[in-house]
C-alpha cells in the first residue's frame, strides 16, 4: 500500500482529533445551531456562500437543511447563493466577481437571518463583501475559515476556524462541522 495515502487519512484524523479537543470550537458550533434553529423559528433563513470547494460544501450544507437530514420532515429555508448560473454571470460580467454574494445578500438577505460563509483562507474578497452585507443588514455572519480565520474573523459573529492550513483538510472538517449543526438544528427543530 502507498504510504502517502496512510499520511493523508492520518493527517484528516489529526484535524478531526483537534477539533475534538477544542472546547472553543465545539462550543461554537453548538451557538451557530442554536442562532439558526432561532432564526427558522422566527420564520428567517440561512443563506450559505463560498467559492469553488467551498461553495459546493455550501451547496450540501444547504441540501442538507431544505431536503433533510436523518428526518423525513418539512424543509427549512436554506440556500446556497451561487446556484442561479444565470444571476452569477451577469454580475460577475456587469460588476465583477467580487461583487456577486454582496448584491445577492442586499436582494434575499433580511434581519435575523443567518449568512454561513465559507473559506478555507478567510480572505476572499466576495466573501468578504458578502459579510459587510450581511452586517448592515443586521444579519447573524458565520464565518467557516482555515486556522486564522483570516479577514472574515473581523466580521463574524461566530468563527468555525479549523485548526489546519491544508485546504482539503479544512474542506473536510467543513463538511464535518457542516453535518454536526445539520443534526443539531433537526433534532431541535423536529422535537
Amino acid at each position: 500500500m502507498d504510504s502517502r495515502i496512510s499520511e493523508i487519512i492520518s493527517q484528516s484524523i489529526k484535524v478531526k482529533q483537534d477539533i475534538l479537543n477544542n472546547e472553543e470550537l465545539l462550543e461554537t458550533t453548538q451557538r451557530v445551531a442554536d442562532a439558526c434553529i432561532y432564526a427558522l423559528r422566527q420564520g428567517n433563513k440561512i443563506l450559505f456562500c463560498g467559492n469553488g470547494g467551498s461553495a459546493s460544501d455550501a451547496q450540501h450544507l444547504a441540501a442538507e437543511l431544505s431536503g433533510r437530514f436523518y428526518l423525513d420532515r418539512e424543509p427549512y429555508f436554506a440556500e446556497a447563493l451561487h446556484v442561479n448560473t444565470s444571476y452569477l454571470t451577469a454580475v460577475a460580467n456587469d460588476y465583477s466577481f467580487e461583487e456577486v454574494y454582496r448584491r445577492i445578500v442586499k436582494s434575499k438577505g433580511r434581519k435575523g437571518d443567518v449568512l454561513i460563509s465559507l473559506s478555507t483562507s478567510g480572505n476572499s474578497k466576495n466573501i468578504i463583501l458578502a459579510m459587510e452585507a450581511a452586517r448592515e443588514l443586521e444579519m447573524i455572519n458565520v464565518a467557516m475559515s482555515g486556522q486564522t480565520g483570516g479577514a472574515m474573523k473581523e466580521l463574524a459573529d461566530y468563527l468555525l476556524n479549523v485548526p489546519s492550513t491544508d485546504t482539503p483538510r479544512i474542506q473536510e472538517a467543513h463538511i464535518l462541522i457542516g453535518h454536526i449543526f445539520c443534526e443539531l438544528i433537526e433534532k431541535e427543530m423536529e422535537a
